[in-house]
Formats: structure tokens, C-alpha cells, sequence
């Protein structure tokens, strides 16, 4: 017995007629008498007193119609739930991103997205890039924005930003003016970084240590306006991403290409490869990434 046996039962108890219920199921009439029989035998029970023009539940007929009810309801509902999944009429998603990218241009993606799917709701957590991939590793995030490169055996990713990181420094600094500065040419200066659960603070280390020195790092922060004000207050020089550098003053602060080496900022969305993903997350998913691609070809 399933959910359509039971269907049909309603159907006969509600008209009380074989035919009537037939043909508002536009099935046959034998085909319903079938269906109800089957279901007797089933449970070894009568559900009708099948005396006369119409049909009477029988006592056990009655019990079953009570449950019947219940369940083709709750049956109902969930298929009306999965529809409206399947359809991305509603939803949820965990997303993290790193804080540069929240405050940037990332708002202009979500609003795109909430206007064609108004009812899919977005959970936006700011983290650093190295604590959104744990996330989406250990199932905290669904997604997550973080630096290439990532842990392919565990990850699925595509790309969305390829940019560089700038130096900055203040308006009275001796590099100010330089057209360019190499990474060696700071080793004496005081460093303003982003906090150490960013990939960033790991990378610009690793960077200046290659070069021959430790950098002297006077302050860390996660937001990157923060560290801009850093600089203009002339308290250290500091590496932001070019998208970030493009929103600053000029008059306060210097922004200048890093050379030997060129430090990277490439940016992807990741999910686990093993895990499932809610129809609204694979939208999203699907929906981003046709977005950048159409950013990158125009």
C-alpha cells in the first residue's frame, strides 16, 4: 500500500461512490474497486459496506480514514515543500566570505540574486580565507570565497577574481613617488597586517621571508579600512588587493605596484566535493559563476 491507494480511498469515502471517485480521478471505475480491494486484503479489514447506490465506511473504514487524512496531507506538503525547493521559490545558504570581499563588490552579486530568487535566504558569514575554508570544510559553510590555491582532493572551486596586491604608504614617504618598489626595499619598515587567521597574513610573510627578512608587524586588523587609515595616519606602509586600492583617497595615501615578486590575489569559490548540496546553494553555485564569466568575456 502507498500513498496513492490511499488517495483513492479518500476519494470513495468522500463521494461515497465508486464511479464519482473514478472520475474526478479520471481513472476507471474497476480500476478503483481494484485499488480499494487490494488494500481489504492488505490489512485483512473491510472499508466499505457496499450496500445500495452509495458506499458506507465500515467502523474499521472510519479508523482508517482519520489516518488517511493525515497522512496524504502531510504527503502533500512535502511535495508542495520539494516543489517549491526544486523551483527555488525558497531556501538557505551559508556563504563565507573574507571581509574585503564582503565590502566590495560582492553586494552587487547578492542583490542580482535575491531579485530573481527573493525567497532564497543568504547566510553571510566575514571571515578570513583560512577560517571560511575550514568552514565549508567541516560543513559550518555551505560555500566559501578564499585565495587560490586550494586543497583540490577535498574542494570543487572556479575562479572569480584574479588581481595583485598594492603598496601602500603615506604621502611624505620616501617611496611615495617611486613609479614601482621591490619587496627588498622594505625590509626596514613597519608593517600594518591583516589579522593571522587570514591567508593573506601567511602569504606576505612567506613573501618577505623569501626576500632575506622578517617583517616588523606593528598592528594587525581584519578590515582592510582600518588598515588604510593606518597608512594615512603614516604609521607603517601595508598590501591591500587593487579592487580595495581603487576605493582609496589618493591624496592620503599612495598606492603603488609591488614588483620582485608580484604577489598574487586570486580569488575562488569552493564547496566540498562529498558533501550534498541544497538546490538553492547549487543556484547560487551556478548563478556566480555565470555572472564573473559574462564580467570577464565583456
Amino acid at each position: 500500500m502507498d500513498v496513492r491507494h490511499l488517495q483513492y480511498f479518500l476519494k470513495v469515502a468522500h463521494y461515497k461512490n465508486f464511479t464519482k471517485a473514478a472520475q474526478d480521478l479520471y481513472i476507471t471505475q474497476p480500476t478503483i474497486s481494484k485499488m480499494i480491494k487490494n488494500i481489504e486484503e492488505e490489512l485483512g479489514i473491510v472499508l466499505f459496506n457496499r450496500s445500495g447506490k452509495q458506499v458506507e465506511l465500515t467502523d474499521a473504514g472510519q479508523a482508517i480514514f482519520i489516518q488517511a487524512q493525515d497522512i496524504v496531507n502531510s504527503f502533500q506538503n512535502l511535495s508542495s515543500e520539494l516543489d517549491d525547493l526544486r523551483k527555488l521559490k525558497k531556501g538557505f545558504i551559508r556563504i563565507g566570505l573574507p571581509p574585503m570581499i564582503g565590502s566590495s563588490f560582492f553586494p552587487k552579486v547578492i542583490g542580482k540574486f535575491h531579485e530573481q530568487y527573493p525567497e532564497i535566504m543568504l547566510q553571510l558569514v566575514e571571515d578570513g580565507a583560512k577560517k571560511v575554508g575550514t568552514d565549508v570544510e567541516n560543513g559550518v559553510l555551505d560555500i566559501g570565497v578564499v585565495l587560490s590555491p586550494t586543497n583540490e582532493e577535498i574542494f570543487h572551486s572556479f575562479s572569480l577574481v584574479k588581481e595583485k596586491l598594492k603598496l601602500l604608504v603615506h604621502p611624505s614617504h620616501r617611496l611615495a613617488n617611486r613609479e614601482a618598489v621591490a619587496l627588498t626595499e622594505l625590509a626596514q619598515e613597519a608593517f600594518v597586517f591583516f589579522r593571522e587567521d587570514f591567508a593573506l597574513h601567511d602569504r606576505i610573510i612567506a613573501e618577505c621571508v623569501q626576500a632575506g627578512f622578517q617583517p616588523h608587524v606593528i598592528y594587525e586588523s581584519s578590515q582592510w579600512d582600518f588598515i588604510s587609515e593606518m597608512v594615512a595616519a603614516n604609521l607603517g606602509v601595508a598590501f591591500l588587493p587593487e579592487p580595495i586600492c581603487r576605493e582609496l583617497d589618493t591624496e592620503r595615501i599612495r598606492v603603488l605596484p609591488l614588483i620582485d615578486p608580484v604577489i598574487p590575489w586570486h580569488l575562488v569559490m569552493i564547496w566540498r566535493k562529498d558533501r550534498y548540496l541544497s538546490f538553492a546553494a547549487r543556484e547560487w553555485i551556478r548563478f556566480t559563476q555565470d555572472l564573473f564569466l559574462k564580467k570577464r568575456l565583456i
